[in-house]
């Protein structure tokens, strides 16, 4: 006799069934942001002590130009893909995917042409180290590329054995710069691994970038690429400005202080960065499925993330100073004072990704842009403002209260933003 199955019980197979694959994306989200957190940890370590202080310094400065760079390129290739072609069918993915990754190596090529022209004239050991960086850059922006162009595919494990491919061929390049000794060898070893894992992306995805299709690609995500790459780029501008506006204030001590802090965050950071590649394809799934869903998924989304910090922070504070001063030395007396303000930004960042992905999944690219504008002046007026009133501690009290404000803001837009789209289905479903 064949059993019945009801319709009961077929909703609450296929709720089963989505929240086991929405578990198993997040799962290589954070997997991928381990590889690479661990890979860029274990080369920071080996080049600084390979080349010391100085020479470190200067494979910091060409470290820090690619993180401008990258955020340049994923502003304008991949983050409108994921908004747009995250659970789409495979044929328009890949049709997404070879302009995309084409934007991200002609972005790539442009600057490293400025770093080749830049970089015999700085001279000395930062001009090799541009030249090198401009050579590699397109590898390094393909790349990542790759990462996100599998993670709005669904298909996070591949982006992980991209960079599990990266972190292989690190290691004999690490080795041979290692012999050579000097800033150029390191950044071409480092640059020249990135090169190898985004080739071997084009035998994973069997899609060939094509640099001719990015000005098609640029014109027809206008709407979305240029506000990503401003957001992006004031986001990571709104930190170094805080940064350089500390040590002239309070002194360099106090950025120290506050890196040691962070530090201290870090592996929870490292968990919200994997998240974080996967929360704006997820939004997009979840609009596209169940619209209705979107807020309360945004909520959950940020929620969690704000509880977790707000967990983690507590454990800090109850760590023993003994501990602390184990990973942090003598930078953790002063630390340790800022874990309290520390927690409370980061469980107000968390807060406001969830919002940030609703709107990203919503293509609202002016409202989020407004926000990101908000919040980075916040921050820096709070951190700044409270560095002056209290120095370092109140830096970091600053930045605590300009981050749950702009967490805020970032809620309200998307509340404005969800009703705006609800408003235009109603129209929609009654003409069909």
């Amino acid at each position: 006799m064949t059993p019945v199955t009801t319709e009961g019980e077929k909703t609450t197979a296929t709720a089963g069934s989505t929240r086991r694959a929405l578990a198993g994306r997040l799962s290589w989200g954070l997997a991928d942001q381990a590889a690479s957190s661990i890979s860029n940890f274990v080369v920071g370590v080996y080049v600084a002590r390979s080349l010391g202080v100085t020479a470190f310094g200067v494979f910091s400065l060409a470290w820090v130009t690619y993180g401008v760079v990258l955020n340049v390129s994923r502003g304008l290739a991949t983050d409108p893909l994921v908004v747009r072609f995250s659970g789409v069918p495979d044929t328009s993915w890949r049709g997404a995917v070879v302009r995309s990754t084409g934007t991200a190596l002609g972005v790539g090529a442009a600057i490293g042409a400025a770093c080749l022209v830049v970089g015999p004239a700085l001279g000395g050991r930062v001009g090799p180290a541009f030249v090198c960086l401009g050579v590699t850059l397109p590898g390094l922006l393909l790349q990542d590329a790759w990462r996100f162009s599998f993670f709005a595919a669904g298909a996070g494990r591949k982006a992980f054995v991209n960079d599990l491919v990266w972190g292989v061929a690190l290691v004999p390049a690490m080795v041979v710069a290692a012999r050579v000794g000097s800033v150029a060898a390191f950044v071409l070893a480092w640059g020249a691994s990135a090169a190898v894992a985004a080739a071997y992306g084009c035998l994973q995805s069997g899609v060939r970038p094509r640099p001719t299709g990015a000005r098609g690609w640029l014109r027809e995500q206008r709407d979305l690429g240029y506000r990503y790459l401003v957001e992006n780029v004031s986001l990571s501008g709104a930190s170094q400005l805080r940064a350089y506006g500390l040590g002239a204030i309070v002194g360099v001590g106090a950025v120290g202080a506050v890196r040691g802090a962070e530090l201290l965050m870090g592996p929870f950071l490292a968990v919200l960065m994997g998240l974080s590649l996967v929360t704006v394809p997820e939004a997009a799934r979840v609009l596209r499925q169940a619209p209705q869903r979107l807020g309360s998924f945004c909520l959950l989304l940020g929620g969690g993330q704000a509880a977790a910090a707000l967990c983690w922070g507590g454990a800090l504070l109850l760590m023993p100073g003994r501990l602390g001063e184990l990973v942090l030395g003598d930078v953790w007396h002063s630390a340790s004072q800022l874990i309290m303000p520390i927690t409370l930004g980061v469980a107000g960042a968390g807060l406001g990704t969830g919002a940030a992905a609703g709107l990203r999944a919503l293509g609202a690219a002016r409202r989020s842009l407004r926000c990101q504008l908000f919040a980075s002046a916040c921050y820096v007026g709070g951190g700044l403002g409270g560095a002056a009133a209290a120095g370092t501690v109140g830096s970091a009290w600053g930045v605590a209260a300009a981050t749950v404000s702009g967490s805020a803001v970032w809620w309200l837009h998307l509340r404005s933003a969800l009703r705006e789209h609800h408003r235009n289905l109603i129209p929609e479903v009654r003409t069909a």
